[in-house]
């Protein structure tokens, strides 16, 4: 398979690259004290959905990421950063969680998309991913979603209805892979460079089109610079909210994703 050159592309597989850092790399360079908490209360543990509380500046977080590994072995047990239907549901436990004792919740997103296996859809992975999307929507407590790599389909937005969604510099964000993409349009996943372009799926495009209300920096910079700055806006993000009234809250956030889509031409050229 041969894909072209493009800037797009570019972008997909510096969000894919085996070298970027992970979901519990941001929580334990942002986040102090972090403490992981298991178990969807139904069936089982995800690991491909890590989440617990942490500490901000001394203000106590519930943290939530999708997490992918770093080498085989890892990737293998966190499903390569897939979710499971118990995955989204440990998460909206931890949010309705963060609801009751007036905490807000910080997810960082990096999913191809959720898993879509047999035991996953016999377990109802379709009504756990409407389910979050929905009750997100109404949580009474201030949600930021950061997309830090690959942010695939129904499995991403599951973990991102928030009040705020920025991306990565080089994180994506899209309904469809572009290979998939490519080989439904094209049956040829081949053009997928192509696809990308199309997508609009990096995050000056997201940017652009109201999508996320930030894009954060990273070309040529090390991680803990990334992680350092990212810190201190996360933390700015919450002075801004704190004091915001629930109703607020959440009338603001359905008032976000209500007006997506409603665009012009000129703003899709």
């Amino acid at each position: 398979m041969k894909h072209e050159r493009s800037a797009a592309y570019e972008r997909v597989r510096a969000a894919r690259s085996k070298n970027r850092y992970t979901g519990m790399d941001f929580i334990h360079n942002i986040f102090t004290d972090f403490m992981e908490m298991h178990g969807d209360r139904r069936f089982a543990d995800d690991p491909a959905v890590v989440g617990g509380l942490g500490y901000l500046d001394g203000v106590p977080v519930t943290v939530i990421a999708t997490e992918k590994g770093r080498d085989t072995k890892s990737r293998l047990r966190r499903n390569f950063g897939a979710p499971n239907p118990e995955g989204y549901r440990k998460a909206l436990r931890l949010m309705k969680q963060a609801e009751k004792f007036g905490r807000p919740v910080v997810c960082f997103v990096d999913t191809s998309g959720a898993f879509c296996g047999i035991g996953a859809e016999e377990r109802g992975q379709g009504q756990a991913i409407a389910e979050s999307i929905s009750e997100m929507m109404v949580l009474r407590t201030p949600i930021l979603a950061i997309l830090i790599g690959e942010g695939g389909s129904g499995g991403a937005l599951a973990l991102a209805a928030a009040d705020e969604v920025w991306m990565l510099e080089n994180a994506v964000y899209s309904v469809i892979s572009p290979e998939s993409c490519a080989n439904i349009l094209w049956r040829d996943p081949g053009r997928a460079a192509e696809a990308a372009e199309s997508l609009k799926l990096t995050a000056r495009d997201a940017l652009r089109l109201g999508v996320i209300e930030r894009v954060v920096a990273e070309h040529s910079r090390e991680p803990s610079l990334v992680f350092g700055a990212l810190r201190g806006d996360v933390a700015a993000w919450y002075d801004s909210v704190a004091s915001i009234p629930a109703d607020a809250l959440t009338r603001g956030r359905y008032a976000r994703f209500r007006k997506l889509g409603v665009t012009n031409e000129n703003s899709l050229a």
